[in-house]
């Protein structure tokens, strides 16, 4: 059986990055994004990546930044996973990869907006799949299209799914999707930027239990 992973993303406290991780999390998030009522500084999300356990993925999320502000924010938290959520290129995605593992997010309207994955191949570690929304890159609570997981399901890289994903609808997502994780923000909040243990749990209890039989795909580092 593949073990599907689990990425609770906006994080802003450290009673919550501990009960994630003992909820058995493998991937914690971290928002960089201006704007985001989830937004951390560098200065404030290192000492919340530090206590993070070795084999728990901490991810820096980006929307739109320079270059110089990721490379600061890494340098100063120890991040080694990136995910950019905005218009960025792949030319700039590849600068990051190979000293940081890089995922690329895709706000996802129809079937068309999966062709633009396909110029990322070289640039990026996996693609992440999140609901299109006008005003917000991420973090809206809203589902993209389902009827869309044959397609994903072809991808060439590792598939991250978002978007709308609740204990009570994670697993039919992950039948529909096969995918390499789930991310969930707003889905397991009591208020943003603040985590409710019990729907931590269940959200993570749900995927364990939604595990499928192994499948081919390249797996993130």
């Amino acid at each position: 059986m593949m073990r599907v992973r689990v990425k609770i993303c906006g994080l802003t406290r450290a009673q919550d990055v501990a009960m994630a991780v003992a909820a058995g999390a493998d991937a914690l998030g971290f928002v960089f994004a201006p704007g985001s009522p989830r937004r951390l500084t560098a200065s404030q999300a290192a000492p919340l990546v530090r206590s993070i356990p070795p084999l728990v993925t901490g991810v820096g999320l980006f929307v739109n930044a320079s270059v110089e502000e990721v490379e600061e924010t890494i340098r100063v938290t120890g991040l080694r996973t990136v995910q950019f959520h905005g218009e960025e290129s792949p030319d700039y995605c590849v600068r990051f990869r190979g000293r940081v593992t890089v995922i690329k997010a895709f706000r996802i309207r129809d079937r068309s907006s999966l062709d633009a994955l396909h110029a990322y191949a070289d640039a990026t570690d996996g693609w992440l799949l999140d609901a299109y929304s006008p005003d917000s890159h991420g973090g809206t609570g809203q589902q993209f299209d389902w009827s869309l997981a044959e397609a994903v399901r072809n991808l060439s890289h590792p598939i991250l799914v978002a978007g709308g994903l609740k204990p009570d609808n994670v697993g039919d997502a992950i039948q529909r999707f096969l995918p390499y994780a789930v991310d969930v923000s707003s889905g397991v909040e009591s208020a943003p930027g603040q985590k409710d243990s019990a729907r931590v749990s269940a959200f993570v209890s749900a995927v364990r239990a939604a595990n499928f039989p192994t499948f081919d795909s390249p797996a993130l580092s």
